[in-house]
């Protein structure tokens, strides 16, 4: 995941010189890793259980199998994986970091936060620890507490772990197609450290619209329907989702996060080096790309392996991508989030490559 620093075009000479003029740090990814669970279930094979031809779920996702976590493995086991592979990366240690944020939607308990029990798992005896709690966009909310913290931290180690993880196979209904033909489990981590010059990670925009919460949900297990006999009865603890409103959703948010980013970095679509979404349905995401103004290689979709992983999906995105065709330092990256809640957010990265 490296590559040797060469002078970019100029299209990227605006974000670079916004950075600088700050006077303040300028904030990088360091290292990136992912962990997936050992357990794979093909496609073709969930299809049959279903009632469906082999390859329904392929055909109108684009997914080819998802991974399942052990029995008693929990979404603290695979954050601390992701997290311990991604320090490995950044040729750092668990003392060196002065926090640890953590998106899921399936935390190992309602309290306290999976945060704590993966400080704990690290040895980060010397980081704060808190989730954000954004589905499917977690990993960018996490992204800006991460980056406000550090640029306002005193005392504290000058680097952040942001991960995104969740088991979602805990929460589905096994014959609920809308859902469990999506979902899988697995964690993807970051880490976020000081970078000189004008390079880094920029604004990060956040937005949520609380009035269609109920889109993507599960509905019982909280302080409205706490867990009983009728709820258990019910399948209330499983996720439960709107398919085609969550399908306008995405058609409609993705083009314009492009559009809003590109429109306040004062670039064009083309300008981006690499553009990487969220993707609930890769197949979907990847149909989206022209009307977005972008060409099909520059978007990262990797959703076909693993599936719907939630606040994991744009950090393993990142991971696979950075693996395969890093960018060069001053390329300008994109990453793009969407999710319950509703939410979303986005923010443009003039990339500096890790040492």
């Amino acid at each position: 995941m490296t590559s040797q620093p060469t002078d970019r075009p100029e299209h990227s000479e605006r974000h670079r010189a916004a950075n600088a003029g700050s006077g303040r740090p300028g904030w990088a990814i360091k290292g990136t890793a992912s962990y997936l669970p050992a357990d794979r279930v093909p496609s073709d094979r969930l299809s049959r259980s279903l009632g469906l031809e082999p390859h329904w779920i392929e055909d109108r996702t684009g997914i080819r199998g998802r991974h399942v976590a052990a029995p008693g493995q929990a979404s603290s086991d695979l954050a601390a994986e992701a997290a311990a592979r991604a320090l490995r990366e950044a040729g750092l240690t668990p003392g060196d970091i002065g926090l640890i944020v953590l998106g899921t939607s399936t935390p190992d308990e309602l309290g306290p936060s999976t945060a704590c029990r993966v400080q704990a798992l690290l040895g980060a005896g010397r980081a704060a620890a808190f989730d954000v709690a954004a589905a499917c966009t977690g990993f960018l909310f996490g992204l800006q507490a991460a980056v406000g913290w550090l640029s306002t931290q005193r005392g504290a180690p000058p680097y952040a772990l942001v991960i995104g993880v969740e088991v979602y196979s805990r929460f589905l209904d096994p014959g609920d197609r809308a859902t469990a033909a999506l979902f899988g489990d697995g964690a993807a981590a970051a880490v976020v450290g000081p970078v000189p010059g004008p390079y880094g990670i920029g604004p990060v925009t956040l937005g949520s619209d609380g009035s269609r919460a109920g889109d993507v949900l599960i509905p019982a297990g909280g302080s409205r329907a706490p867990a009983s006999a009728e709820t258990l009865a019910a399948l209330g603890h499983t996720i439960r989702m709107d398919a085609r409103a969550v399908r306008d959703f995405i058609a409609a948010t993705f083009p314009r996060l492009v559009a809003a980013e590109c429109e306040a970095a004062g670039i064009k679509p083309a300008d981006l080096a690499l553009v990487v979404p969220h993707q609930p349905n890769p197949r979907l995401v990847a149909a989206l790309a022209a009307e977005a103004g972008l060409e099909p290689a520059q978007i990262a979709i990797a959703g076909q392996d693993v599936g719907n992983i939630g606040a994991a999906s744009l950090p393993y995105a990142l991971d696979a991508a950075l693996r395969s065709r890093p960018p060069r330092a001053g390329d300008l990256v994109l990453l793009a989030g969407f999710g319950a809640g509703l939410t979303w957010a986005h923010t443009l990265i003039s990339w500096h490559p890790p040492a």
